[in-house]
């Protein structure tokens, strides 16, 4: 590929990929500017994110920037995110904290939570879209939903008995070793790991993960006096994390297959 095509490519797909994260970085940027700026007197700031992130995701929608079934997709995984948020908040469990006030709030998780997690899910759906993905040996669509059941309940069941994230991602080598993703930026598609493309992804969301942190939106239980970096095993959650995602995405979303020969 000629250095002149290969730098114009390289840029669309940055472009591409910002697009596909818009949900997720306005988030990002209203918790890190309300962090050092928010002169709003008499709402909470973690009620006005929550606000703003409803708001955000009307203007999508409104202007045909998200499809409804995107919109869906972040319905699920506010409804699902918020449950594991009221388990692991809890004061039984007591994972991570949410230390500032909020009145749109159920126990101990306030409900703009959900919408970390439903960026995720946006993000995929969108970049699905975007991409036109395709896959290479992708594994029987039951086996993937068994699995991710049992990585979501392994996120619960492990405060009480083995912690078996090992296991699930030995499993999940097991079943994905194979399968490849294609993705077309501008005319044809390249391809990588599907394996890697989550590393990828996961990465991302632990950087994501350290500015929030920072920002004062969570904190973990070492983080309660100073602030420190979040451990790098953190990324064995996240991962697990992305794969449940996909997954619900792929219910979906068409999972178009690349067959040998087929041409883009």
């Amino acid at each position: 590929m000629p250095i002149k095509q290969f730098i114009y490519e390289f840029w669309m797909f940055g472009l591409k990929q910002a697009y596909a994260c818009v949900f997720g970085g306005f988030l990002l940027a209203v918790m890190i500017i309300t962090n050092f700026w928010y002169p709003i007197e008499g709402l909470h700031r973690y009620d006005f994110i929550f606000l703003a992130a409803i708001a955000f995701q009307v203007f999508l929608v409104a202007f045909k920037l998200e499809t409804l079934r995107e919109c869906a997709v972040i319905i699920i995984f506010h409804l699902v995110a918020t449950v594991m948020e009221l388990f692991k908040t809890s004061d039984a469990i007591g994972s991570w904290t949410y230390p500032e006030e909020y009145f749109f709030g159920i126990g101990n998780v306030p409900l703009f939570t959900g919408f970390m997690y439903s960026a995720v899910g946006s993000y995929i759906a969108r970049v699905w879209r975007i991409f036109e993905f395709k896959y290479s040996y992708y594994p029987n669509k039951a086996a993937t939903i068994l699995l991710v059941v049992l990585i979501y309940l392994n996120f619960f069941t492990h405060h009480y008995i083995w912690d078996l994230r090992w296991g699930l991602l030995l499993a999940t080598a097991v079943l994905f070793y194979r399968t490849n993703i294609y993705f077309k930026v501008i005319k044809t598609h390249h391809h990588m790991p599907l394996l890697l493309g989550w590393f990828l992804v996961a990465l991302f969301i632990w950087f994501a993960e350290n500015i929030a942190t920072f920002t004062n939106i969570w904190i973990y239980p070492n983080q309660t006096d100073e602030w420190q970096l979040v451990s790098f095993a953190k990324l064995s959650s996240w991962y697990l994390l992305m794969l449940l995602s996909f997954v619900l995405v792929s219910l979906i979303n068409k999972i178009d297959i690349k067959n040998k020969g087929t041409p883009d």
